[in-house]
């Protein structure tokens, strides 16, 4: 399993966010992703009934997931393929190794599959003796760099055009050293050319599955770019890499989700590549793989059925919820510290490593909501943000910090007189403290936001409450109250 960083969530943060080149790419994701994703659901009346019926379809397959599971099997089988279950990482990247291993393979290439970072399938697969070759785009970019994805469907968003251009002319250098690499295009031109070999001489192909459907015994893939059909098409082994909620019951029930999972994530009507295989090659097939290998990996995933964090198994890995989030808009996805980031990575990542190495995640939110009202599934992040919450302050894994702290408000804020006093100190101290510049570089006891912003100064030294009470026409609206 990929090593996680997530202990160190603070440490990361910090770092981010004095990185400059992240915060551009940051601002650039923002208006990007949520106005595309805007722009199609206003075209699309009928988009919150679809946001309803793939709910209840998630719903209802998690509710059967073992014999939906066991059908899609039945129909690989049928049709020639091989399923392997798969308990933990451990087993999965065995099974992937002995699969190589069986037809003498030397190099892999790789569609874009989350599960493949989960469990660290690139370093143990060159561990021993086989080469993997990311050929999404981003993917690439990021394997060039030696980095992880920080976003889970823009994996290399972090990335700014000129650091692509230095990670081009680190790698490949048997091209001229003075070529042209300030353009998108001829970034775009070069990395066609390093890969169409790539996929010729590949004995494997990996990759993911957004879907599987048990009525057909299909995986199905969703990107942009078409290199998920090369990887899976031209190599004599095409190896399927999926946990075990990504099973859906029908064709029908799949174009429901396809349907919600492009207009969420990229803001498309439908992604350039939707492919669907079923099995290997047939007799009659004029390509297509000798063999077709599905891995269901659990990971951790059947002890979240039945409890309180079920519903984040209806998640379609859109990445609406990240690209809506305030904390992962000013942090980036490495902060988080491993595979899965935003929101539903601070949900997901402690289900699946432990509370006890994820502690600071159900944190980084401000429960504003907006990841729940953008899921296209509608899954409750916020209410299990508060329930990990909870657990770590159970199990004494709350920083004494913000244990003091919360001890401190709590003895205020349940003496009424106590707390407006200690509040109308403190707003006049800030202001008369401010007033001169109007806003603080260090507050104590709050560098954490200090650190990365400057604060305003209280334009009045006056609470909240002492304002309000003192508004025009206060009395008016007490008396109606």
């Amino acid at each position: 399993m990929q090593q996680s960083t997530s202990h160190l969530f603070h440490d990361n943060v910090r770092h981010a966010v004095n990185d400059d080149n992240l915060r551009v790419s940051l601002e650039t994701m923002k208006t990007g992703f949520r106005f595309k994703r805007l722009a199609a659901i206003d075209r699309l009346p009928e988009f919150e009934d679809l946001r309803e019926e793939g709910k209840a379809l998630k719903d209802h397959v998690l509710a059967h997931l073992d014999l939906y599971l066991e059908a899609f099997e039945k129909k690989v089988i049928e049709q020639g393929g091989m399923v392997h279950w798969c308990a933990n990482a451990a087993e999965a990247q065995q099974v992937v190794l002995d699969i190589c291993r069986s037809v003498g393979a030397r190099t892999v290439t790789k569609g874009k599959s989350m599960i493949s970072e989960e469990i660290g399938l690139n370093d143990y697969l060159e561990k021993n003796g086989v080469q993997p070759i990311e050929t999404d785009l981003g993917e690439y970019i990021i394997q060039l760099r030696h980095e992880a994805p920080s976003h889970i469907i823009a994996p290399a968003i972090h990335v700014r055009k000129e650091m692509v251009a230095d990670a081009f002319r680190a790698t490949h250098t048997h091209r001229p050293a003075d070529r042209d690499l300030s353009e998108p295009r001829s970034l775009l031109d070069e990395a066609r050319e390093e890969l169409r070999d790539k996929f010729l001489a590949a004995d494997v192909g990996i990759t993911g599955a957004n879907m599987l459907i048990a009525e057909t015994g299909t995986s199905v893939i969703v990107t942009n770019e078409g290199n998920g059909d090369l990887t899976q098409l031209l190599p004599k082994v095409h190896v399927v890499l999926a946990s075990l909620e990504k099973v859906v019951p029908t064709l029908n029930d799949a174009s429901t989700v396809l349907r919600l999972l492009a207009r969420s994530a990229t803001g498309q009507e439908a992604s350039t590549y939707v492919t669907f295989s079923s099995g290997p090659r047939r007799a009659d097939d004029l390509d297509g793989p000798e063999q077709y290998h599905v891995i269901l990996l659990d990971n951790g995933r059947s002890k979240m059925l039945g409890s309180e964090f079920q519903d984040m198994l209806r998640c379609i890995r859109c990445g609406a919820c990240m690209n809506h989030c305030p904390v992962y808009g000013a942090i980036g996805g490495h902060a988080y510290g491993w595979v899965y980031p935003g929101p539903m990575g601070s949900v997901l990542t402690p289900a699946l490593i432990g509370i006890e190495n994820a502690a600071p995640l159900p944190n980084a939110s401000t429960l504003c909501g907006r990841c729940e009202s953008v899921c296209p599934m509608k899954i409750p992040l916020p209410r299990m943000l508060r329930a990990w919450r909870e657990q770590e302050f159970e199990r004494h894994l709350t920083p004494p910090r913000a244990v003091w702290a919360l001890k401190v408000h709590t003895a205020l804020a349940s003496r009424l007189r106590l707390y407006r006093w200690a509040t109308r100190l403190g707003a006049w101290a800030l202001r008369i403290w401010g007033g001169r510049r109007g806003s603080f570089d260090h507050i104590p006891f709050a560098q954490d936001w200090t650190d990365s912003r400057t604060m305003a100064a209280p334009q009045y030294g006056r609470t909240f409450m002492d304002l309000y009470a003192n508004r025009p026409n206060a009395h008016i609206t007490n008396k109606e109250r």
